[in-house]
Protein backbone atom coordinates (compact mmCIF):
# COMPACT_ATOMS: atom_id res chain seq x y z
CA UNK A 1 0.00 0.00 0.00
CA UNK A 2 1.32 3.44 -0.82
CA UNK A 3 0.20 6.93 -0.02
CA UNK A 4 0.62 10.03 -2.11
CA UNK A 5 -0.07 13.40 -0.56
CA UNK A 6 -2.32 15.65 -2.59
CA UNK A 7 -0.51 18.96 -2.02
CA UNK A 8 -3.21 21.07 -3.66
CA UNK A 9 -5.89 19.40 -1.55
CA UNK A 10 -3.87 19.88 1.64
CA UNK A 11 -3.32 23.53 0.75
CA UNK A 12 -7.06 23.98 0.18
CA UNK A 13 -7.85 22.54 3.61
CA UNK A 14 -5.16 24.47 5.48
CA UNK A 15 -5.73 27.83 3.76
CA UNK A 16 -9.44 27.96 3.06
CA UNK A 17 -11.60 25.25 4.53
CA UNK A 18 -10.18 25.49 8.06
CA UNK A 19 -9.96 29.29 7.99
CA UNK A 20 -13.53 29.88 9.11
CA UNK A 21 -13.18 27.67 12.17
CA UNK A 22 -9.78 29.06 13.09
CA UNK A 23 -10.97 32.66 12.79
CA UNK A 24 -14.18 31.96 14.71
CA UNK A 25 -12.21 30.41 17.57
CA UNK A 26 -9.80 33.35 17.63
CA UNK A 27 -12.71 35.80 17.79
CA UNK A 28 -14.28 33.75 20.61
CA UNK A 29 -11.05 33.87 22.63
CA UNK A 30 -10.74 37.59 21.88
CA UNK A 31 -14.26 38.28 23.10
CA UNK A 32 -13.52 36.46 26.37
CA UNK A 33 -10.28 38.44 26.74
CA UNK A 34 -12.06 41.79 26.83
CA UNK A 35 -12.09 45.12 25.05
CA UNK A 36 -8.29 45.48 24.93
CA UNK A 37 -7.83 42.23 23.01
CA UNK A 38 -6.73 42.48 19.39
CA UNK A 39 -7.57 39.62 17.03
CA UNK A 40 -5.63 39.41 13.77
CA UNK A 41 -6.65 36.92 11.08
CA UNK A 42 -4.10 36.14 8.39
CA UNK A 43 -2.85 33.48 6.01
CA UNK A 44 0.67 32.16 5.55
CA UNK A 45 0.99 28.66 4.17
CA UNK A 46 -2.18 28.01 6.19
CA UNK A 47 -4.98 29.96 7.84
CA UNK A 48 -3.88 31.51 11.12
CA UNK A 49 -4.96 34.01 13.73
CA UNK A 50 -3.42 35.72 16.71
CA UNK A 51 -4.90 37.26 19.81
CA UNK A 52 -2.95 39.79 21.82
CA UNK A 53 -3.66 41.59 25.06
CA UNK A 54 -1.63 44.17 26.95
CA UNK A 55 1.29 42.40 28.64
CA UNK A 56 0.37 43.81 32.03
CA UNK A 57 -3.11 42.24 31.87
CA UNK A 58 -1.65 38.85 31.03
CA UNK A 59 1.10 39.12 33.65
CA UNK A 60 -1.18 40.24 36.48
CA UNK A 61 -4.44 38.47 35.70
CA UNK A 62 -3.70 35.85 33.03
CA UNK A 63 -6.37 37.41 30.82
CA UNK A 64 -5.45 35.58 27.62
CA UNK A 65 -4.91 32.25 29.36
CA UNK A 66 -8.30 32.51 31.06
CA UNK A 67 -9.96 33.59 27.80
CA UNK A 68 -8.55 30.60 25.94
CA UNK A 69 -9.77 28.25 28.67
CA UNK A 70 -13.21 29.91 28.65
CA UNK A 71 -13.37 29.33 24.89
CA UNK A 72 -12.81 25.62 25.47
CA UNK A 73 -9.10 25.35 24.65
CA UNK A 74 -6.81 23.18 26.76
CA UNK A 75 -4.01 25.19 28.34
CA UNK A 76 -0.69 23.44 28.99
CA UNK A 77 2.20 25.17 30.71
CA UNK A 78 5.66 24.33 29.48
Amino acid sequence: MSFELDHRGAEEVLKRIAAGEINALARKVGSHAGDDAIVAEYTTDRAAASISVPAEQQAKDGVLTRAAAAAGLEIHLR
